[in-house]
């Protein structure tokens, strides 16, 4: 089951249903049709993913807590995956997705999803710790965001 929840925020996401087929369909798309060294390890099925909207605030505490990075993110994901499902959490700062969205003139919307499926990519096991690394994920991250938006 994919879920949505907020702390420390009032954002209320209202597109959850296309979110979540859109996710689904990522995950379907990914385990079945694509395969290179940094996901040769595929899962099958979306497990329980939650997805928590929230402050800058309740983000670099986390980032502190569990990272030890004392800067602001956007994005965390944890991840819970086994072989065979793929589960996480993934947490995501509202502010730092409206500065991103200003800073880079795109949609919030755009960039909301960017960060979304940046999360689930790292669900499936992507990595971008690299230039290589990070280059794969803003290419899949790009096609299905292309996906979602032009379908």
């Amino acid at each position: 089951m994919i879920s949505y929840l907020r702390e420390g925020t009032k954002f209320n996401f209202s597109k959850r249903r296309i979110c979540t087929n859109w996710i689904k369909a990522v995950i379907h798309d990914e385990c079945t049709n694509f395969s290179n060294d940094e996901t040769k390890d595929r899962r099958f099925t979306a497990g329980d993913i939650t997805i928590v909207f929230c402050s800058d605030e309740y983000l670099l505490e986390i980032n502190k807590k569990f990272l030890s990075h004392d800067f602001f993110t956007d994005v965390i994901t944890f991840d819970y995956s086994n072989k065979k499902t793929i589960s996480g959490d993934i947490f995501i700062s509202i502010e730092t997705v409206r500065d991103n969205s200003s800073f880079y003139k795109k949609d919030f919307s755009n960039e909301l999803h960017r960060v979304i499926i940046h999360g689930v990519l790292h669900l499936l096991g992507y990595k971008d710790r690299t230039k290589t690394q990070k280059l794969l994920m803003r290419e899949r991250e790009n096609f299905y965001l292309k996906k979602l938006f032009n379908d």
